[in-house]
């Protein structure tokens, strides 16, 4: 299990990867570095697929595998991946970062956000949903955020009387899924059972597949999403649905749409059944 902090030589590799700056933290700088990770390092499950194919691996990939993937292979990572490094970068940087648990419908701290305290805010880091979420949100708001693209839309809402905040994620207007935050800062430990219980062979990302990329331009955002055998292209003006006709032509569009070699997916993808719901 990932835990520790980062060297500056670390950070500094990170960095540029991401192809950011190391500044003094602040708001900005921090918007910054969200918006590298989200367009830099895309959700997605082909890696964790691989490298438990390959290497045997049950466990977040350490730093120096999480870098080399995407590097080399336009990899990212699901939350445990995305939300353990990315922290551990902004604590290195100087935030005053921590990881947070959040209650899906499957348990209890099951997914994994980052929470940043900074200039008196509270602000919610969730790299790993596959959300845009290309700035910090603030946890501490009165009223919900709502953050949308194409058929999607997330909204945050205020904090409760036990001050857990919930996002809810729709699509197409109806609620698919969603999180509870548990504001209780916690060490990468903590998360030990839901890692392991990540790569069970009954687990959704060990029988589905979903790759999730933004891409930010002149004043605007579009991304391009792999739901199982659906290839969905979105922009703030709406979206397009793709049947993608069986896994030959889903590994044709992880390679053309996202940079990951066809041999890699074909390897990851191989007896998976691309099946079962994402958002049961």
């Amino acid at each position: 299990m990932i835990g520790g902090g980062l060297t500056l030589a670390q950070a500094d590799a990170y960095l540029a990867v991401l192809g950011a700056r190391r500044r003094r933290p602040g708001r900005e700088a921090l918007a910054e570095l969200v918006a590298a990770q989200v367009t830099r390092v895309p959700f997605e499950n082909v890696s964790k697929l691989l490298l438990r194919r390959r290497r045997g691996l049950r466990d977040v990939p350490d730093l120096d595998t999480y870098l080399d993937g995407i590097r080399r292979f336009n990899f990212g990572g699901t939350c445990y991946a995305s939300a353990f490094h990315f922290c551990s970068l902004l604590c290195a940087l100087g935030y005053d970062a921590g990881l947070c648990g959040a209650a899906m419908p499957s348990g209890e701290d099951v997914h994994v956000v980052v929470t940043v305290a900074l200039t008196g805010r509270d602000l919610l880091v969730d790299v790993g949903y596959g959300g845009p979420f290309l700035r910090p949100l603030p946890l501490d708001s009165r009223r919900a955020v709502e953050v949308g693209l194409g058929r999607d839309r997330f909204v945050l809402r205020p904090r409760d009387a036990e001050g857990r905040s919930r996002l809810d994620a729709y699509r197409d207007g109806a609620r698919i899924h969603g999180y509870r935050i548990n504001p209780t800062r916690r060490e990468p430990a903590h998360f030990r059972a839901a890692v392991d219980a990540s790569f069970r062979d009954d687990a959704t990302f060990m029988n589905a597949v979903m790759l999730v990329r933004y891409i930010q331009g002149r004043g605007s955002t579009r991304s391009v999403g792999i739901y199982n055998l659906q290839l969905v292209r979105a922009t703030h003006r709406g979206c397009t649905v793709e049947a993608l006709a069986g896994q030959q032509a889903l590994v044709a569009a992880i390679d053309r749409e996202f940079g990951i070699p066809a041999e890699i997916a074909r390897a990851a993808l191989a007896g998976v059944s691309l099946e079962r719901d994402l958002y049961s």
